[in-house]
């Protein structure tokens, strides 16, 4: 549940995480060398705390972002080493049981939109210099984030422990002495500090992630992390794993997709950071998952569509007066043309992207071509900020479905469908949830039980009463 809606992360927070702003350098140096701070520096990168833990134009790891979960919104809690409102008086040991038990310092228990099932991987080595960096190179900021306030019964935290038992592999990883130091190390970053299966993994009804089903594609708000397993037509098992690195590195792979959403923020505050051997380890260990395969794929997403214009239908022929009646040809030619070209086979230089050949034109799952035509593509961090721009504000729920259609029925997968109805519910910000009404429902349902049993035993025994006074 970690990247729950995208968030615009400043630039000073991206800042310093690559370039080091220490607080008190010559105390920093005293307590911890340099290799390790350098060192908890580049993890905490890998983690992508940052994306989590500053919330728009705040100042670096402070907290306060709001991150909507099923259950309710959840805020960032404040991670600098302020002895006020951070984690300044943690000992290494309690920001150890932080990160990989989900027990705060004081004991109460933390929910898992933390991903700290997936940190529970991580080494005791990694802890240490994480540990250190955050203490030694993090400035301490003195504000104190928005509580996190949620509805009954999830607000009581000591039902985390029962969760806790149930879900909750405490382990960390242990290498596979079958395979290679490269598989190894690719396998640690993608269970534990790279979370992938945080977003990639779809979860059951106790929000838990579906192991049977790892990486087969997940959904975070009105996004969709989608298949990442071997399979070749649901998954990635026909691109390379130059491909996979490229993506991982570039934010998107020449013929088959570019990042959005979520993952452009992984891409842009994480992944493009890591060095060429963790993202070639990475790709290497993905090549391996085992193929889950969606039975509406019939082909791989990334091979549909086919160049295409309707040009000649536009000559002559006036807009109708009512928006909401246009074509997708004329809402093509009035909002995409430009960039992605006639026949949507994107700019020359290949710097925008073709639309056929395309998962996000590809897959029966199409809240991410509705979210990218909504909300456009931004990478804040790199100085850019907008990659496409969004059409929220400009075009109707009609025309999105209008234009949508248009896409996946000329440049992907002509089986997919987009609604009216659904372009609504992910304008305003995605279907709600019924899991704080079935939850509550369930514990009536528990106490009725536990009612009906005492009433039986209490009956039972006056029973037995009665025929010891027989007797």
């Amino acid at each position: 549940m970690k990247r729950m809606t995208g968030r615009s992360i400043p630039l000073l927070a991206l800042l310093c995480v690559l370039t080091g702003v220490y607080a008190g350098t010559a105390a920093a140096t005293d307590k911890a060398s340099a290799e390790q701070l350098q060192r908890g520096q580049y993890l905490a990168t890998a983690g992508d705390c940052v994306a989590c833990h500053t919330a728009p134009g705040g100042k670096p790891f402070a907290g306060g972002l709001p991150v909507p979960t099923p259950i309710g919104t959840i805020f960032a809690t404040n991670i600098t080493p302020s002895k006020m409102a951070g984690i300044g008086n943690y000992t290494e040991q309690q920001f150890s049981d932080a990160l990989r038990r989900g027990i705060r310092a004081d004991g109460a228990r933390l929910y898992p939109a933390m991903p700290y099932t997936a940190y529970a991987q991580i080494s005791d080595d990694d802890v240490q210099a994480l540990y250190a960096w955050f203490m030694h190179g993090v400035s301490a900021v003195d504000t104190v984030p928005a509580p996190t306030r949620l509805p009954f019964p999830f607000n009581i935290r000591l039902s985390m422990a029962a969760w806790n038992l149930l879900f909750l592999d405490s382990k960390p990883f242990t290498p596979d002495p079958g395979k290679s130091a490269d598989w190894n190390r690719g396998a640690y970053l993608v269970r534990g500090l790279a979370h992938c299966s945080t977003c990639h993994t779809p979860r059951n009804l106790l929000m838990a992630e579906q192991s049977s089903r790892a990486l087969a594609g997940g959904e975070v708000g009105t996004w969709h992390a989608p298949n990442i397993t071997s399979d070749a037509d649901s998954g990635i098992g026909g691109w390379s794993e130059s491909d996979l690195v490229a993506y991982m590195k570039l934010g998107h792979a020449t013929g088959r997709a570019q990042a959005a959403g979520p993952m452009a923020e992984a891409v842009d505050n994480s992944l493009q950071h890591l060095t060429a051997a963790d993202l070639q380890a990475i790709a290497t260990y993905l090549k391996t998952i085992p193929a889950q395969h969606d039975p509406a794929d019939t082909r791989a997403v990334d091979s549909w569509g086919a160049a295409f214009d309707e040009l000649d239908s536009l000559r002559g022929v006036a807009l109708p007066s009512d928006p909401n009646q246009m074509t997708g040809a004329q809402l093509y030619d009035g909002y995409c043309a430009s960039c992605h070209q006639d026949r949507g086979q994107g700019s020359f230089d290949g710097g925008l992207p073709s639309l056929f050949h395309n998962t996000a034109t590809g897959r029966t799952n199409t809240n991410n071509l509705v979210m990218v035509i909504l909300d456009g593509i931004r990478w804040p961090a790199d100085g850019s900020d907008v990659h496409m721009p969004g059409f929220a504000q400009t075009l109707t729920d009609q025309q999105v479905a209008t234009l949508g259609s248009y896409l996946t029925k000329h440049y992907g997968n002509p089986a997919a469908v987009i609604s009216v109805d659904q372009v609504k519910t992910l304008r305003a910000g995605g279907a709600p949830s019924h899991l704080v009404l079935l939850a509550r429902l369930a514990l009536v349902v528990v106490l009725l039980v536990l009612v009906a049993i005492i009433v039986m035993l209490m009956r039972r025994r006056r029973r037995k009463a009665v025929q010891a006074g027989h007797n």
